[in-house]
């Protein structure tokens, strides 16, 4: 991956977070909530995380604006831009807010669609619906057996090509959902 950066993907498991950030070496955006669990707090602290509060509508500018100066650093930075987890079988729609970061893009920045598979154990890994983390983490360690997991680079896409942040998020998720599990 290119310095600077922008990964957009679909989220299904925290294990994705072990698959994106091995594979690309990127920091990531975050729930400003993690900030304070003790380990995973630490964790994403020392991987440069952008913290976020969805919650938090005022802030956004602000938000973004954290977003712009880490894509100017020396590594990618991921967004699952779900704003939740899925169950692996629909994308849900990419909120468009921090794709403002991009809108316009700092230099030589682009956008990089990723689909994330992890095929016929997909059910058994991804988040059940407002299932606490770590009972989701004990779910998944304690399963048995193998699984592929696959990330699908969509393409990039160069924000400058596409007129603001909405039109952005869009075509992230058509790229996502075009990536999917047979694609």
């Amino acid at each position: 991956m290119p310095r600077g950066g922008l990964i957009a993907s679909n989220h299904l498991s925290w294990l994705d977070i072990l698959l994106l950030g091995g594979a690309t070496g990127c920091a990531f955006v975050a729930r400003a909530n993690l900030n304070a669990v003790p380990l995973v707090g630490w964790l994403c602290r020392i991987n440069r995380t952008v913290f976020v509060e969805r919650e938090n509508r005022a802030g956004v500018a602000a938000q973004v604006a954290a977003l712009r100066d880490a894509l100017g650093a020396d590594r990618p930075v991921t967004v699952f831009p779900e704003g939740t987890t899925g169950d692996g079988t629909t994308l849900l729609p990419f909120k468009p807010a921090l794709f403002a970061a991009l809108d316009p893009a700092p230099a030589g920045v682009m956008l990089y669609p990723v689909r994330i598979d992890y095929g016929a154990a997909t059910g058994e890994l991804a988040w059940v619906g407002d299932e606490p983390g770590v009972a989701h983490a004990r779910r998944v360690l304690a399963r048995r057996g193998r699984f592929r997991a696959t990330l699908r680079f969509a393409g990039p896409i160069d924000p400058a090509a596409v007129s603001g942040r909405k039109a952005l998020a869009a075509e992230a998720r058509a790229r996502v959902a075009g990536a999917g599990a047979n694609g």
